[in-house]
Parts: C-alpha cells; sequence; structure tokens
C-alpha cells in the first residue's frame, strides 16, 4: 500500500501523510527540540530535525526519526573533552549517516561508518517474523548501497567531512580497528553480523559509552543476545543490562566500568 500511494500521490502529499502518521516521530522530534540536556542550541536542533526529514523525503529510510534522534541526542550529550570516534555499522544508501553526520559536526567527532557496500551477506538464517508479528527476511544482497551512491547522499546532505568509510565484510575489517569509541549504532540485520560487531567493538567502547542496536525486535538477534556464552567466550564480559530487548525494535546497552578488558 505505501509503495502504491507513494506512485500516485504528489511528492509533498504522500510525505506530509506519511509524518501526520508516524506519531511517535513527531513526539520524538517535540522532546528533543525541548531538551535542554543536549550541548547544542535549540536553533541547531531545529535544523536537525528539518534536515532529517529532507533527508528522509530523499533517500530510502528504513528506520523511523524516533530511533535515529535517539543516537543523534546521545551524540550531543557527549563530553567536550573526549574526541573518541562514533561508528555506525550498516549504511544502507546513507540516509543514517547523513543524519548522524550532522551531529558529529555540532560536537566535532569523527564517525566512522562500516559496510560492505554489497548488501546483506550470504547466510543461513532463516529468519521469519520479527517480535510485532512483521514479515523479516534479510536476503544476500538486500540493503545494499555502494559507496559512490553512499558517499553522494552524505555530500548532499550531511557532513561528509565528519566520515570516514570503511568498506568491507565486518569480520575482514573489524578486527584491525582498535580506536578508542564513545558511541556505537548497528543496523545489520543478522544475528551473525550482530555477534561480529559486538564481540569487536563493544570492547573498544570507553566507560560510559552506549551501543545501539535497532535490530532488537529480531528473535535470532534476540537469542545471541541473550547468550551468556557468547558474552563471555567472545567478547570477554558477563552479558550486560540490555534496555528493550525482546521488546522493541532499538536497544541499548550503556557499558559499565566494570565491563572493562
Amino acid at each position: 500500500m505505501k509503495t502504491y500511494l507513494k506512485k500516485i500521490l504528489p511528492k509533498p502529499v504522500y510525505y506530509t501523510l506519511n509524518i501526520l502518521r508516524n506519531w511517535q516521530d513527531i513526539l520524538a522530534c517535540i522532546s528533543f527540540l525541548e531538551s535542554r540536556s543536549l550541548n547544542t542550541s535549540f536553533r541547531n536542533k531545529w535544523k536537525i530535525v528539518k534536515q532529517i526529514y529532507r533527508i528522509s523525503f530523499n533517500v530510502d529510510s528504513p528506520h523511523q526519526q524516533e530511533e535515529i534522534l535517539n543516537f543523534i541526542a546521545a551524540i550531543l550529550s557527549l563530553p567536550s573533552n573526549s574526541t573518541d570516534v562514533l561508528v555506525e555499522a550498516g549504511c544502507y544508501k546513507g540516509s543514517s549517516t547523513a543524519k548522524f553526520s550532522l551531529a558529529a559536526e555540532i560536537v566535532g567527532r569523527e564517525l566512522v561508518v562500516f559496510d560492505s557496500f554489497q548488501g546483506i551477506p550470504q547466510n543461513m538464517e532463516p529468519h521469519d517474523r520479527n517480535i510485532f508479528g512483521e514479515e523479516a527476511s534479510f536476503k544476500q544482497g538486500d540493503y545494499c548501497g555502494t559507496l559512490d551512491e553512499v558517499r553522494a547522499n552524505v555530500s548532499r546532505f550531511g557532513a561528509i567531512g565528519r566520515c570516514r568509510f570503511v568498506c568491507g565484510w565486518f569480520e575482514d575489517t573489524m578486527p584491525e580497528f582498535e580506536e578508542p569509541i564513545s558511541l556505537i549504532y548497528l543496523d545489520v540485520d543478522l544475528a551473525s553480523s550482530t555477534c561480529t560487531c559486538i564481540k569487536y567493538l563493544f570492547p573498544l567502547l570507553r566507560p560510559g559509552g552506549i551501543l545501539f542496536s535497532q535490530d532488537g525486535h529480531l528473535p535470532l538477534v534476540i537469542d545471541a543476545l541473550n547468550d551468556d556464552e557468547f558474552w563471555l567466550r567472545e567478547v570477554g564480559c558477563k552479558k550486560p543490562s540490555i534496555v528493550g530487548l525482546g521488546h522493541q525494535k532499538l536497544i541499548k546497552i550503556v557499558k559499565d566500568a566494570d565491563k572493562v578488558q
């Protein structure tokens, strides 16, 4: 139905209806604008809200603005005396990257973007439905955005100067990465990819840093993250508290000081 409406309705009408339909996004925008705990001005927050909608109007964006604003708010809450990088894993067409880069520009941080730029890798994971009863299928090549395509979208709508792109499969690129991280955002769909990201990135997350994942509604990801042995054997720590796992799409892990290896 969404695809049909997009074809028959004038673009401004379609996107206006889409904005009004997503009332949770509207509430998230209001909360973001009203927040006094963020290290930026109301003017900057208003620019971000306007721009994230502009990006969604022009770039395929399989996420909600509420999810994006949660991560942006975390970026804008970072202390000014640190230069640890921000990490995004899985960027598709670059919509989320462009949005995150706007906040990275404000706080003067680098956004390191990991992606194969070939879409979902070959896998045998039997995804069927998510916890909300919606279909969930991730085939090889799905959600593919080429590096040139992503760069073009971020250059047009975001702050490309704040971005560093790491091209390749996670298991090949992440073991070589050793930089301290303030915040992590995962949108990788597969349980195997989620585990790879956490194995190599979570140990680099500073105490008090936050890992967000947009895949907390997928049963295979839930099972993987609930596996105590995975955390002990692969990550080197006890399973941390995971806010929202099994109940909502966007989940959050705050790294405690005792999770430092």
